[in-house]
């Protein structure tokens, strides 16, 4: 990356991010940067007004020049032409320049925080919204490093702003100096290219350092959710050494990249003043000693030229800083454009009340093109109200047609109807309406029971029918007992992913807030596998209370979970190997069902 203002690189990469921030904030930018070109343009003024004023003060002793004859004469003609209206007229200049550098400030800052705001709610509102197989195809560290970048996001848009601001200024000030003092301000310009010419490798150097501290801050967030999440395991087999050399590796990268990016850094601020003083220098002896020019414009044009010079240097500060983190744009960019591609699809007719079957024709999916088919030919039926179970070895393909059910995943062939309608035009949302889900993985919120159970619907002690409701299920996952035992009951606090609870009291928390849904369709995937047999008895005595009432789906393992189902479907390699009733199956001398029990994988 060449330095600014040189190579055709920089302006492609300037449009780039121009077109970037422009999608993300909105034309509200434009606004900051006319403040900011109309205080450039105010100060620059008020630099100028020295010209008459020192022809005032010094009575031709400075030297005159067109510009100096013909600003005194205006401000004659208005009756300022003395040295303390001249005095009052700039700082009256240098006022209205604050007032707008302090309005230009504000707007710019309250920009910043609403993009910080509209940044995280659209992510957020993006992934709640993304489809299952974007999901599964990246980790919890992706998406947990995504929005951690959306804070290097606005430094970016603050450094590429300042950038911008600096831009404005320098052209104002040179445009000044051309008409003060061309010849000053033709070699200024000439000076202040020399200088960026300086800074290409440093350019290059920020922007590949920033890039690579964005993968590797992936890595590291990776690292560490999945070793929090393990915490225990790795505790409790002393394996956490592998994962905490991952993480110390990756943390000493880093550090090295942040300290070579904060040399960089260093280094060009302490060049920006020698050389800004230097250049000055230089340029004074060649307009007195060479060029012979009135020393009133020379002064003027010093000051100008030394904001001039300042602000280019400032330029390649600022641009540098963007460089710094733009890997953090390049990031969030990226994955709003692949979630724009990966939305799950919304919309379409209500799905009916499930009051008469879910047909499943035909059914075929396949993750990718590359891969066996997961489904494939899939005939089954579950009447509404029946209790269906589907089991099969590993791999056979069951999460994958509960996947299907929910509309999770959208089939490669075939399809479902929900009391005939065909699944594709209904509208997914109120389809899962109708839906309670219990996985093996049990999902409990780092919040109370009567919150993990009602979802944050309200306040207990303030509505009966609230809390009536949360008590009915309770009772009906066999909870209501344990938690009438805790000091706080319903407001006990179960802390992060339930960890201050047993698994079984995770299970049976789960259960408790799926029936509190009242769903019309129960899917219960593994749902008693953490329960003892106590447990699972009660939990099962709780599911034949609702027989008729609604439909149950039931992936398990265990015997007597699925011995009970009005119909048994055995999966094997993606098809529908055999159904029937438990009863049916088991007395097939030859039936894999049979099988599986003699085997005891069921």
């Amino acid at each position: 990356m060449a330095g600014p203002l040189i190579t055709p690189q920089f302006f492609a990469e300037f449009r780039r991010y121009w077109h970037i921030f422009q999608r993300f904030v909105g034309p509200r930018m434009y606004w900051v940067f006319a403040l900011m070109l109309l205080g450039a343009v105010l100060e620059a003024f008020g630099i100028v007004m020295l010209l008459p004023l020192l022809h005032s003060l010094g009575e031709g002793s400075f030297g005159t020049d067109r510009l100096t004859h013909g600003l005194s004469e205006v401000l004659g003609s208005l009756g300022a032409s003395s040295p303390v209206a001249i005095l009052l007229l700039i700082l009256g200049l240098y006022l209205v320049k604050g007032v707008v550098a302090y309005v230009a400030a504000a707007l710019s800052g309250r920009l910043r925080a609403y993009l910080q705001r509209d940044l995280q709610a659209r992510l957020y509102d993006r992934y709640s919204r993304m489809d299952y197989l974007y999901y599964t195809r990246r980790d919890t560290g992706h998406f947990f490093n995504v929005m951690n970048q959306v804070n290097a996001f606005i430094h970016v848009f603050y450094s590429f702003s300042q950038f911008l601001i600096g831009l404005l200024r320098t052209v104002t000030y040179l445009l000044m100096g051309f008409v003060v003092a061309w010849a000053f301000g033709l070699m200024a310009v000439l000076v202040g290219g020399a200088m960026l010419l300086l800074f290409r490798r440093f350019n290059a150097l920020a922007r590949e350092l920033s890039n690579r501290s964005a993968e590797e801050m992936g890595f590291f967030s990776k690292v560490f959710i999945e070793s929090i999440q393990s915490f225990k395991y790795l505790a409790a087999t002393g394996q956490s050494r592998p994962l905490r050399r991952a993480a110390m590796g990756s943390v000493e990268r880093l550090t090295q990249l942040q300290d070579r990016q904060n040399r960089a850094s260093a280094f060009t601020g302490a060049l920006r003043e020698p050389l800004a003083v230097g250049a000055i220098v230089l340029l004074v002896i060649v307009q007195i000693g060479v060029l012979e020019q009135p020393l009133a414009p020379i002064l003027v044009s010093i000051l100008l030229f030394y904001r001039g010079v300042n602000a280019v240097l400032g330029l390649q500060g600022h641009w540098q800083s963007t460089l710094t983190l733009v890997g953090a744009v390049d990031v969030v960019e990226r994955e709003f454009d692949q979630l724009e591609a990966h939305q799950e699809r919304h919309g379409g007719k209500p799905a009916p009340p499930l009051q008469r079957a879910i047909e499943v024709k035909g059914l075929s999916f396949r993750y990718s093109a590359a891969q066996a088919p997961a489904l494939e030919g899939i005939d089954l039926e579950i009447p509404a109200c029946s209790t269906v179970a589907i089991v099969g070895a590993s791999g056979a393909g069951k999460s994958t047609l509960i996947d299907l059910l929910t509309l999770l995943l959208q089939p490669d062939a075939g399809g479902i109807l929900i009391d005939g309608m065909p699944a594709s035009q209904i509208d997914p949302a109120s389809w899962r309406e109708q839906i309670g889900y219990v996985l093996q993985d049990t999902v409990i919120f780092d919040a109370s029971i009567a919150d993990n159970i009602s979802l944050w619907a309200g306040d207990l002690s303030q509505d009966p029918a609230l809390r009536q409701r949360v008590e009915l299920a309770a009772r009906a996952a066999h909870l209501d007992a344990f938690i009438e035992g805790l000091p706080d009951g319903y407001q006990t606090l179960v802390g992060d992913r339930g960890i201050r609870l047993s698994g079984g009291q995770r299970q049976r928390l789960f259960i408790a807030r799926e029936l509190y849904k009242q769903p019309r369709l129960l899917i219960l995937d593994e749902a008693t596998s953490s329960l003892d047999a106590e447990a699972e008895r009660v939990i099962q005595e709780s599911l034949e209370a609702l027989k008729g009432q609604l439909t149950v789906i039931i992936i398990a393992h265990r015997l007597a979970t699925v011995r009970q189902a009005d119909r048994i479907y055995v999966l094997a390699q993606g098809r529908v190997g055999e159904s029937g009733s438990f009863d049916e199956l088991n007395t097939r001398p030859e039936g894999q069902l049979r099988r599986m029990v003699e085997l005891q994988t069921l």
